[in-house]
């Protein structure tokens, strides 16, 4: 039994010599790890944000009439471009026949004061010239005459108010020529000939006829996210891409952040505008679906590195990296980091163009492992 035992306790000895040997062969066959080296390069660094939106006019002026209405000519349409004092439309009155009927009934009634005015005036002028009456008394009939012309001639132009909408002396109160306030391109006519449209009033915001804008002086107005907005302030430039113009940016000025934000889908967003400069070659449409980045920082024609070549010191949290010193030799150097975009990172010190850094962080190559049949 117990040369049973030794036996077994040999064996179990031999059987875990030969695979520690096995383990330390197969160990030492693993190749050594190589590090990669990369040198800095000279680049420029554009850290932004991106805000979405759209491209629009800077100023939209929405033209209105001043008496309602049926639509009865329109002479432009949208794209057209404008003056300030041109036709747009002409308006056509439909009056109400109740308001029409007691308007000719005033007239009539101011016919008759005036007739009964007119031969009182007729009979106390012939007693004045004989000296029968004095002078007061022939003024304060004189007075009465002339009042009674004016009811008539208020009654004719009330008259011809209600029925055509305008009247003489009164061109600039009440208009069915709708003409153009400001000069600009026709960006939209929302009415068509035969509509019914409303006086802009106290009560009501009136129909609108055209929208007119100077598409030369466009903004953009996007959204950014709240946890964006801490980091952008007015003043910052901007490079707009616009979806349907194919590589082309426009350079904007960012000049207004809303002091409020507005919940969208679960998110606080902040609108923001920016005035694009002017660009004569490029016709922008209004209403174009846009993307603005937003410059936060920029670093031109730097010293620059992949910011996945830095580290950090455990302890200090400061960054170094490690250059190389011979074959596979490496040392460490503290580095001072400027602009980063995230993917490159300014060093402003530390660096030499020709220094190799140690890419240490880069992934091991798969192994191929043969399956068991």
């Amino acid at each position: 039994m117990k040369r049973t035992g030794t036996i077994i306790i040999l064996l179990v000895i031999v059987v875990a010599f030969i695979f520690g040997i096995r383990y330390l062969w197969v160990k030492d066959q693993v190749d050594p790890v190589v590090y990669e080296t990369e040198t800095p390069s000279t680049q420029t660094i554009v850290k932004e944000t991106v805000a979405t939106g759209s491209i629009v006019p800077l100023e939209e002026v929405l033209i209105k009439p001043n008496i309602s209405g049926i639509i009865d000519k329109i002479f432009i349409e949208a794209g057209d471009q404008v003056k300030a004092g041109d036709l747009i439309a002409t308006i056509k009155v439909v009056p109400n026949v109740s308001n029409l009927n007691n308007a000719k009934n005033q007239i009539r009634s101011a016919q008759i004061a005036l007739d009964n005015q007119e031969k009182i005036y007729n009979r106390q002028k012939a007693l004045f010239d004989k000296g029968v009456i004095s002078a007061n008394d022939f003024d304060q009939i004189n007075v009465a005459y002339e009042q009674a012309k004016q009811d008539l001639i208020s009654t004719r132009q009330n008259y011809e108010i209600i029925k055509t909408g305008t009247t003489s002396g009164m061109s600039t109160a009440a208009q069915t020529s709708i003409r153009s306030t400001v000069s600009g391109m026709v960006l939209e006519v929302p009415v068509k000939e035969g509509n019914q449209v409303i006086e802009a009033n106290n009560f009501n915001d009136g129909t609108t006829i055209a929208t007119l804008a100077d598409v030369e002086k466009m903004i953009f107005e996007g959204k950014v996210d709240e946890s964006e907005v801490g980091k952008i302030n007015e003043g910052l430039p901007l490079e707009i891409t616009v979806g349907a113009i194919e590589n082309a940016k426009f350079d904007a000025v960012l000049d207004y952040i809303a002091p409020k934000g507005l919940e969208e889908n679960g998110a606080i967003q902040f609108e923001i505008k920016g005035t694009l400069k002017k660009v004569d070659s490029i016709f922008i449409r209004a209403g174009l679906s846009a993307n603005a980045a937003i410059i936060l920082a920029k670093a031109d024609s730097v010293l620059a590195i992949s910011e996945a070549l830095v580290q950090y010191d455990p302890e200090t949290k400061e960054p170094f990296v490690e250059i190389a010193t011979g074959d596979q030799q490496f040392e460490r150097k503290a580095v001072e980091l400027g602009v980063s975009n995230g993917i490159l990172v300014e060093i402003k010190s530390g660096l030499n163009q020709d220094d190799k850094i140690k890419v240490w962080n880069a992934l091991k190559p798969e192994e191929n492992f043969q399956g068991r049949g």
